[in-house]
């Protein structure tokens, strides 16, 4: 009997990790391979899992006379929360090295779970703003653009997270993330009219990035690359609809600012020079580091944080301008921040999900969205050709984000291991969960299968 009763307390202590990566954007691969550890860990092996976007089944069975032990959990809530996924991390990487035993891990996790964060909710919201902000900056806009587009992001932010206390679909949310923000950006331009220029296709640009920012592109290609289908599609579909929904929103708010007369000027953006792209780079390390910020990762992360990813903007640009094709150039600098990202995860005692995601940020293509969505709303349907393929540049650059991203942990993974041969690979690339385990502990898995 306490053998039964340690076998369900092993097994829900594995989902309930789980769960706490699948919803914070972890891969399934990932959360496969970390479930396998910590069982495998405590004394428990041949385990069967099973993901899906929902839900979790661990299955357990000890011979072939008797019966299976299955748990399923319910994935509920979806939020990208580095702070939690960060201690799991620690959590796993404890109970894989024997330093945690059953009980101490389940009272670990119960007091990671059931806690808050060590910044309070408002100071995400500055932090959304802070990232807008450095948006706008690596788009070319001046201080007004930076500052309207700081205070469109809180103004989201907090309709957002009044939505989702109404337990309203993100569908919805980012509808109404559109909408406000195409809206605040014209009445912005048609306040400052008098005084000066206000460019607010460039806020709206912001913001855009700001919706997109929250979207797991990186666990569905993941997932996908790995051979997760179900899970890759589901997220998938997931990504499509909140992305649909951002068009949504942008598009009936440019529909709306047109029918009472605050018309949203054309997109133009200035071209880039030695200065311009120094002003990418600074911009693209803010928005960078004040996502993580607003994401609750570790404050130890910011600066490098912000460092990847304004280095990889700015090389972006200086790849465009040299006559690479935006999505090469994205792709490239993607791979980059994968190959350092898994590096700076180790350094800073993070995974490296939290590294890359905050990093690939400010390439996200919210500029390609804008600019597909004017042209095929301007009259006569003149631009329609162009809008669409801006449109089909914003899905290839989400792409290139996501599997150079994952090439450059495939690469950087082998590399360490033959560097220092004291790791074992899991499943690869691994962008959350534990990289090496003991040498006699992988000897004995061996022997036991």
């Amino acid at each position: 009997m306490d053998d039964l009763r340690t076998l369900h307390r092993t097994l829900d202590l594995c989902l309930k990790v789980g769960e706490v990566l699948l919803s914070s954007g972890a891969g399934a691969p990932d959360v496969v391979a970390t479930m396998r550890a910590v069982a495998r860990s405590l004394g428990i092996r041949h385990t069967q899992v099973d993901v899906t976007f929902t839900s979790l089944a661990m299955s357990v069975q000890q011979g072939a006379d008797e019966a299976p032990v299955v748990q399923i959990r319910q994935v509920t809530q979806r939020e990208i929360d580095y702070e939690d996924l960060t201690r799991v991390d620690h959590l796993v990487r404890d109970v894989v090295a024997g330093q945690v035993d059953l009980e101490e891990a389940r009272n670990r996790l119960a007091q990671i779970v059931s806690s808050g964060h060590a910044r309070p909710r408002w100071a995400a919201t500055l932090g959304w703003g802070l990232m807008c902000a450095g948006v706008g900056l690596q788009l070319g806009g001046n201080l007004v653009v930076v500052l309207v587009a700081m205070l469109a992001a809180i103004c989201i932010d907090r309709l957002q997270l009044l939505m989702t206390r109404r337990r309203l679909p993100l569908f919805y949310q980012q509808v109404a993330g559109g909408v406000v923000a195409t809206v605040l950006a014209a009445l912005g331009t048609r306040l400052a009219e008098p005084w000066l220029h206000l460019n607010a296709s460039l806020v709206v640009t912001a913001n855009i990035i700001m919706l997109l920012a929250g979207i797991g592109f990186m666990g569905a290609i993941q997932d996908a690359l790995s051979g997760f289908f179900v899970t890759g599609g589901a997220r998938i579909l997931e990504a499509v609809l909140a992305t649909a929904g951002i068009i949504a929103g942008v598009s009936g708010g440019l529909s709306l600012c047109a029918a009472v007369g605050l018309e949203v000027p054309r997109l133009t953006l200035p071209r880039f020079d030695l200065v311009g792209v120094s002003a990418v780079g600074v911009g693209g390390a803010i928005a960078a580091a004040a996502f993580a910020f607003a994401s609750y990762a570790p404050l130890r992360t910011l600066l490098p944080v912000g460092l990847l990813g304004g280095t990889a903007l700015a090389a972006t640009e200086i790849m465009g301008e040299a006559g690479f094709g935006r999505t090469w150039a994205v792709g490239l600098s993607a791979f980059v921040i994968g190959l350092f990202g898994y590096t700076v995860g180790r350094q800073f005692r993070v995974p490296p999900l939290v590294v890359v995601v905050s990093a690939v940020v400010p390439m996200l293509p919210g500029l390609s969205i804008y600019r597909g969505l004017f042209l095929l709303g301007e009259e006569g349907g003149q631009q329609a050709a162009q809008g669409l393929l801006a449109m089909v540049t914003a899905a290839s650059i989400a792409i290139a984000l996501a599997s150079g991203v994952i090439l450059g942990e495939y690469v950087a993974q082998p590399v360490m291991r033959e560097a220092r041969r004291v790791e074992v690979r899991l499943a690869g690339p691994r962008l959350v969960g534990v990289t090496r385990v003991r040498r006699n502990r992988r000897r004995r898995d061996l022997e036991s299968r």
